[in-house]
């Protein structure tokens, strides 16, 4: 059983993931941390993370960036792996999270989903190939009106996996509204589209000269995304301190 305290216990993803764990024999949430307790769990909430005295085996954060100095502090003293799921950190505390796994498990994912990250692995095969041939790289990734990073976190990972894979040669473009020019063979190209109550979408397209080959993941519920999270704690119990992904998960 992987003992399990929910960072943002009362937000959307939060609520979710509470519900999914309780028809999941394998995991329970034993403490939420919201800065609102709706007294609706079964669990305690405390408005702190410091505040929390209850023992866990691996922390999910599905909250803001602004307490990712509590999170990785809270781990480091407890010794509870954290699986990071918000998206938005800054350059700052990037390297906070990396200097935190040196001192324990971190794993942190702009997206939970299996898809996702298969897709990743499908990217970086189909870069090596295509955008040496010619082809240029465009991502266009849709969410809810609601959503306040632009571009998303999957958007960035897949064009990093592209990036990687072709020796970080390439920059990203994310406005082409101030410039007359002719598009930059080196560059990816990421568009942003906020609307409705759309979960998310993230296409990326490889365009070449008379052929055009595009890849599509659509997310027609948050459901995976919890699943995947759940998944991820369950494996990180136990880990040693160490940075991991959704890859690591996936292999087992």
């Amino acid at each position: 059983m992987t003992r399990i305290i929910m960072c943002g216990c009362n937000g959307a993803m939060g609520r979710m993931i509470t519900g999914i764990v309780n028809e999941d024999a394998e995991a329970e949430i034993v403490a939420g941390i919201d800065m609102v307790d709706t007294k609706e769990h079964c669990y305690p909430v405390f408005q702190k993370l410091a505040d929390c005295d209850v023992e866990a085996d691996a922390l999910i954060d599905f909250s803001t960036p602004k307490i990712l100095d509590d999170i990785l502090t809270f781990s480091k003293e407890k010794k509870v792996p954290v699986v990071l799921c918000t998206t938005g950190y800054d350059d700052e505390q990037l390297a906070k999270i990396e200097e935190a796994a040196t001192q324990t498990a971190v794993l942190k994912s702009a997206n939970m989903s299996l898809g996702i990250n298969t897709l990743l692995n499908l990217l970086k095969s189909a870069a090596k190939v295509l955008a040496e041939a010619g082809f240029d790289m465009e991502i266009v990734e849709k969410h809810h009106k609601h959503k306040l990073d632009a571009p998303s976190g999957t958007a960035l990972a897949l064009a990093d996996s592209m990036n990687e894979a072709l020796g970080n040669a390439y920059h990203y473009t994310y406005d082409r509204s101030d410039r007359r020019e002719e598009r930059d063979p080196k560059e990816i190209g990421i568009s942003a589209v906020r609307g409705g109550n759309i979960v998310g979408e993230h296409e990326v397209i490889f365009a070449g000269e008379d052929e055009v080959i595009e890849f599509k993941h659509t997310a027609y519920s948050k459901a995976i995304f919890g699943k995947g999270a759940i998944e991820a704690a369950k494996f990180l119990a136990g880990k040693p301190a160490g940075k991991y992904d959704m890859a690591d998960v996936i292999e087992g």
